[in-house]
């Protein structure tokens, strides 16, 4: 799927540019080092800016897609911008722009999305589509989808990150296992990964890529501005053009098979070994449910309530510290446990609900 895109020696597809495009001279100097990297593909900038306060740069519109196009014929990069209406659609089109792609907050708006769709109807130019930014897997495939059935063979899933809705060091959560579900779904379609709306901070963008190539991501958006700390829109998460390149080359790429006969036996083996433990796992947890069962009718007996704090708290106390003991990260424990628990209240409160109304007017 990749080769319909471009050709990239180390097998990505890398796109980098600007936040927003502020003047022909900061976007031209900025694709002339993206081009001097030799690892891009498409110069990306933001031309109309959906900011969250109406105060903020919010790009400078369609008199920049003139600037985007002669930055990459100068260059030689194919170009990229994000559009979010059917009008955003037909001016980058008329402008000769190379792809288009579909931000988060129109991802997440179904109507939005059908407009672009219309209007990109027979062009037949790529388009790449970020994930919603809330985590919800169907609204992203449904775009996708929505693009296919415009007529585009040329689709790539853009992996953003999703909105944080706790502290965290990143900008955005990855939600991991979201992508990896597209994945699944989508088996034919390339996700790329937006490490900069992800880490929303320079210092975490290697991290968030190598991670990215781990999971076996095809390619790369990475914000590149010739003068970061000078740029009228997220300057903590954009890098300039050599950095870009210092950051292109530390990355371990990885392939997702080997052809190694020893590799593949020896891989093999080890996952029999896991299959073993998983559905011991299963066993133990179907003995477990036949237990919260018992605890079930035993508090709907005795018109206790489902949950009990105190014990959950106790719970909590006691495995957390033991998987830790056992080699297992704590934060993974407290996850797993809560699932646990809440599939025992869900059990439970099933259990209590099978008591027919008239018989609770005996305990009054």
């Amino acid at each position: 799927m990749l080769n319909k895109w471009a050709d990239n020696p180390d097998g990505l597809l890398v796109v980098a540019g600007p936040c927003g495009a502020e003047s022909p001279e900061q976007l031209l100097q900025t694709a002339r080092g993206i081009a001097a990297t030799g690892k891009v593909q498409f110069l990306r900038a933001g031309i109309w800016k959906p900011r969250t306060r109406p105060d903020s740069f919010e790009g400078m519109g369609e008199v920049a897609l003139k600037w985007l196009k002669e930055a990459g014929e100068e260059t030689g990069l194919k170009t990229t911008v994000e559009v979010a209406n059917a009008r955003h659609t037909e001016a980058a089109l008329k402008a000769g722009i190379d792809a288009l792609w579909i931000g988060a907050r129109t991802t997440v708006n179904p109507f939005y999305v059908q407009e672009i769709a219309n209007a990109l109807m027979g062009s037949g130019i790529p388009v790449m589509v970020k994930n919603p930014v809330n985590p919800e897997v169907g609204l992203w495939m449904g775009a996708i989808e929505r693009m296919a059935k415009a007529g585009s063979e040329k689709l790539i899933a853009i992996h953003r990150g999703f909105s944080n809705y706790s502290p965290s060091k990143f900008r955005n959560n990855p939600h991991w296992e979201i992508v990896i579900e597209l994945k699944r779904r989508m088996t034919g379609i390339p996700v790329i990964c937006d490490v900069s709306h992800i880490a929303g901070n320079r210092l975490y963008l290697k991290e968030i890529a190598q991670r990215a190539l781990d999971l076996d991501m095809q390619g790369l958006m990475v914000e590149t501005h010739i003068h970061p700390s000078q740029a009228l829109s997220d300057a903590e998460q954009q890098i300039t053009p050599a950095e870009l390149h210092l950051l292109l080359n530390e990355l371990i790429i990885r392939k997702p098979n080997s052809n190694d006969v020893i590799f593949k036996s020896t891989l093999e083996d080890l996952r029999r070994q896991i299959d073993r433990v998983d559905y011991e796992l299963i066993q133990i947890l179907a003995a477990r449910k036949s237990i919260v069962d018992k605890i079930g009718e035993y508090k709907r007996d005795n018109y206790v309530t489902v949950l009990q704090l105190e014990r959950w708290e106790q719970i909590l106390k006691d495995r957390i510290p033991f998987g830790i003991h056992h080699g297992l990260d704590g934060d993974f424990v407290h996850r797993l446990y809560e699932l646990i628990h809440n599939e025992s209240l869900r059990l439970q409160n099933a259990i209590l609900n099978e008591r027919k109304p008239a018989e609770g007017l005996n305990n009054e």
